[in-house]
């Protein structure tokens, strides 16, 4: 676990996980074992992987988007081994210190224009890491891949069919990380990620806030199903497949109960008011913003399966619906009225 003084300047989400996480079981490494995670993209999910990392004795080290990140990343205990990658500048440079590294989490977006702007060069990619200690790679991907799928149960064996241009860009860089692991002789994976939230990035957290909500929040509150996963259950299974023995997996990391976003806030709003009663004084309007309108049809709709991740991972989910983590992130806050 960091020291308090490196805890205190963390942000009050990323201290729960941390503290949450040393409670839990972990991976122990002897200094023979030591291990070095290079991580693309240190943003929410990056950022909690490596804390966790860190604490077992992993060498960490990533990108972010800003120098404000970078300075923040300092603060939460990170001095060295953090680059500023500019996807539309980049500092191809940042290859050489990546071929030390024995793993490489890629958590970075496609772009509309580029893509992926880590494989717009990958034949310079795959030079740099033909040579090095590479030993493993794993893309983080999204279910919204899988497209439009009437309601049905989907598993990762069914047939992809993205509708939304960054959703094929997505399943295009999916397959190119793999083909790319498979060339360097690697394990290689993909996770498909439901939609991520915990502690700082909640439903909770957006009503406690009281801000309107965006055209894309409010669009999304016509969905029957949306998969989500907790921050912490990405990480617990980051981990499990840092270990895995087989090469070339594709996983569903979602929870067990994909539900509408109405139920959810609806959900978090109870949870609010219980705790703290009369603090929540929406206006009619953001009220409105929290109903579903009529569904006409359940198409584009979808309901994803983890049981390969249960199955093949071992992973029992901290977090199996909305209703556990949401009451685990409002158990762990202070009043922020």
């Amino acid at each position: 676990m960091l020291p308090l003084s490196r805890m205190a300047y963390m942000p009050s989400w990323c201290r729960m996980v941390v503290m949450e996480h040393s409670r839990m079981e972990t991976y122990s490494l002897e200094p023979e074992d030591r291990k070095r995670m290079f991580i693309f993209g240190m943003g929410y999910v990056g950022h909690c992987f490596a804390q966790q990392l860190k604490s077992q004795g992993w060498d960490v080290s990533g990108t972010c988007t800003s120098i404000m990140k970078k300075k923040q990343l300092a603060d939460w205990g990170f001095d060295n081994g953090i680059y500023h990658f500019d996807a539309n500048e980049p500092e191809w440079s940042i290859l050489d210190v990546l071929n030390s590294h024995t793993h490489l989490l890629v958590s970075i977006p496609p772009f509309a224009d580029i893509g992926d702007p880590l494989l717009q060069h990958e034949e310079l990619l795959k030079k740099k890491l033909m040579d090095g200690n590479l030993q493993w790679l794993c893309y983080l991907s999204t279910t919204s891949i899988y497209g439009n799928c009437g309601g049905e149960w989907v598993d990762e064996e069914y047939p992809a069919s993205p509708t939304s241009e960054l959703a094929k860009l997505r399943l295009a860089a999916e397959k190119r990380w793999l083909d790319l692991g498979h060339s360097l002789g690697i394990k290689s994976h993909v996770f498909r990620l439901g939609g991520i939230y915990g502690p700082g990035r909640s439903a909770v957290d957006t009503i406690i806030k009281q801000k309107d909500l965006s055209a894309g929040q409010r669009r999304r509150t016509r969905k029957l199903y949306t998969s989500r996963v907790h921050v912490e259950d990405i990480c617990q299974a980051l981990r499990a497949i840092t270990l895995a023995c087989f090469p070339g997996k594709v996983l569903n990391i979602v929870d067990d109960d994909p539900a509408a976003r109405e139920e959810v806030f609806a959900y978090a709003k109870y949870l609010i008011e219980k705790k703290w009663p009369g603090q929540i004084k929406w206006s009619a309007e953001q009220e409105e913003g929290l109903v579903t309108v009529k569904k006409e049809s359940s198409f584009g709709e979808k309901r994803v399966s983890n049981a390969r991740m249960k199955k093949e991972l071992g992973v029992k989910l901290l977090y199996p619906s909305y209703r556990s983590g949401l009451q685990s992130i409002i158990d762990q806050m202070e009043n922020p009225f």
